[in-house]
């Protein structure tokens, strides 16, 4: 195929390019902000499609977030490539404190409590759900006796706060984004403008005092 590498990287190598890209977190932030920018289209629409993806990122729907991204982008007529790529906002530098706010802000909803390390860890309760779907699908061939109290612990204690929570702070941070970026989007789609058409200009004026000779 075309585009497929042509050194395959190992498990562990695209784990680690994952936790820390090659080139640093800033590189990669700087990669995308630049073809963010170049998209053609609104800025009004390259913000709608950021507000999109940044907002995703505040949902529990880790794996599905380019999928979520994509149907918000879709609702608020927001550029799609804006959206996924947006979605960069949710790495692993940021998670934890999106999580954390998430939780905390759905619990506080709900009107129940979040209690760190109680009976089981955040990453345990991901386990025990994890645990439980390999189980039942299991059960279903084998006969045996399915068990849903990890997935009902983790939907009440992570999933659904998560869920509820995500929304209040996620709307808040990407609408700074959107205000933000409809600004910048603006100013360097015109200063690229300008760059284009003097380089236009002075395309046309060598062409005018060095034409073509006539073909013979």
């Amino acid at each position: 195929m075309v585009f497929r590498r042509r050194d395959r990287r190992s498990v562990l190598r695209a784990i680690a390019d994952f936790l820390y890209p090659k080139g640093g977190w800033t590189r990669a932030f700087h990669y995308v902000k630049h073809r963010v920018r170049r998209l053609p289209d609104s800025p009004e629409r390259i913000a709608r499609g950021i507000w999109a993806g940044v907002f995703t990122t505040f949902t529990p729907f880790y794996t599905m977030h380019f999928l979520v991204a994509f149907l918000i982008a879709r609702v608020v007529h927001g550029n799609i490539l804006a959206a996924l790529m947006a979605t960069f906002f949710g790495n692993p530098l940021t998670y934890v404190p999106i999580g954390f706010v998430s939780l905390k802000t759905g619990h506080f909803i709900l009107g129940t409590n979040f209690e760190e390390g109680a009976a089981r860890s955040f990453g345990g309760k991901f386990f025990d759900a994890a645990h439980d779907l390999f189980h039942n699908f299991g059960a279903i061939f084998s006969g045996g006796e399915p068990d849903w109290r990890g997935l009902s612990v983790f939907y009440h204690e992570i999933f659904l706060p998560y869920l509820v929570g995500g929304i209040i702070p996620g709307v808040i941070t990407a609408t700074i984004c959107y205000v933000l970026s409809v600004p910048v989007i603006r100013a360097y789609q015109k200063r690229r403008k300008k760059q284009i058409k003097k380089k236009f200009d002075a395309i046309r004026k060598r062409a005018e005092v060095d034409p073509l000779p006539p073909p013979d």
